[in-house]
């Protein structure tokens, strides 16, 4: 390593403990959400075409949970794996349209390749997470069923009234994990996209802003659940237009959530 790199790489590391959060009031995530639909507006092609990838990618998983669930996992996991580099674009697109950059597709697509490796790092992780959930899902199903296995679809299982004991126990253990992802993920993609820290610099100081706003985070993760849900409704096809909103919002959480002194400082 040269001395030049060498000494990037201090000041990096000293930067990245230098990130600080900031104080946050309940307005805020709605805040974020307005100034996100600004940025829609300036890039439209730019989120419709990130909004057309998460269609059709949430599309694939229904028709997998429906027809063959034993390649939901899978198609999953590599959704997790792609998920932190496709939602960067919509990141980057917002980051630039604050420097007054008109944003394009193809940089979009490509702004994650100069954090590649702190975005492998970040995707391994919210995999090992994922792969957790399944494990502790299926202990959730065989505690349930006594192994043995109800015939039916899957969607004709989690609909019949005797099986709601299965239902709730399966959607708890999921809003947990579910939780424990969107605390890592509040402001960790955005944080290495714009600064040069590490994938557990930036999961850490995700969990240090839900830990010490926790109101507001769980404001904030209600209402991407509630939008999501809400676009969910008409066949999925709201997602088109939900999703790159929340992309978006991403990077004005950030911005909102990681004092303004500290990137200054960096």
């Amino acid at each position: 390593m040269s001395p030049e790199e060498a000494q990037h790489q201090t000041l990096s590391s000293a930067s990245a403990h230098r990130v600080t959060v900031c104080t946050l009031t309940w307005r805020d995530p709605f805040v974020w959400l307005r100034a996100a639909w600004g940025d829609m507006l300036r890039c439209p092609a730019v989120s419709l075409s990130y909004g057309l990838m998460f269609t059709l990618v949430v599309w694939a998983l229904g028709l997998s949970f429906l027809r063959r669930p034993e390649y939901t996992l899978m198609l999953g996991s590599a959704l997790l794996l792609l998920g932190p580099a496709l939602a960067m674009g919509l990141i980057e697109a917002s980051r630039c349209c604050e420097a007054g950059i008109k944003p394009k597709l193809r940089p979009c697509l490509a702004c994650w390749w100069k954090t590649r490796s702190s975005v492998a790092l970040f995707a391994v992780l919210l995999l090992v997470i994922e792969l957790l959930w399944a494990r502790a899902s299926l202990l959730v199903f065989a505690l349930s069923f006594d192994a043995t296995v109800p015939e039916g679809h899957a969607l004709d299982i989690l609909l019949d009234p005797a099986n709601l004991g299965f239902v709730l126990a399966y959607l708890g253990v999921g809003a947990a994990f579910a939780a424990l992802a969107f605390a890592i993920c509040a402001v960790s993609i955005p944080l290495m996209l714009d600064r040069p820290v590490d994938a557990i610099t930036a999961a850490i100081t995700s969990l240090r802003a839900c830990l010490e706003h926790p109101f507001v985070m769980l404001g904030w993760g209600l209402l991407i659940a509630a939008v999501t849900l809400l676009a969910l409704l008409p066949l999925g096809l709201g997602l088109m237009l939900a999703w790159p909103l929340v992309g978006h919002a991403s990077w004005h959480a950030y911005r909102g959530i990681v004092c303004p002194q500290t990137l200054a400082g960096a």
